[in-house]
């Protein structure tokens, strides 16, 4: 299961990198731009690492509020999450809520 995580991370990552790479892009090209739902939307979704490592590299949406607010929330909670994983808090409680889900349907 772990090594599925990180497969997860490292697309989720590498999907918001480029989303926020080719926004750049279309901005400068002015023409239709990625919606910041979606951006954020692939932060939420474990790319926050790409999204704010796009953001500082192409100097894209650094001032943009809440947007960057946005994905420094779910970076940081991110962070959390993998750390509670790697110290094996979260592994035993997912495991507890999915057997409760599994139970109950």
């Amino acid at each position: 299961m772990t090594e599925y995580i990180a497969y997860w991370l490292a697309a989720a990552n590498g999907i918001a990198f480029g989303l926020m790479v080719a926004d750049k892009r279309r901005a400068e090209a002015a023409v239709r731009r990625i919606p910041e739902s979606t951006l954020l939307l692939w932060a939420f979704l474990g790319g926050a690492f790409g999204t704010v490592l796009a953001a500082r590299l192409v100097r894209h949406k650094t001032r943009k509020q809440p947007f960057m607010t946005w994905m420094l929330i779910w970076l940081w909670l991110d962070i959390l999450l993998l750390v509670l994983w790697w110290l094996g808090i979260l592994q035993p409680w997912l495991a507890s809520a999915l057997a409760y889900l599994s139970a109950a349907t």
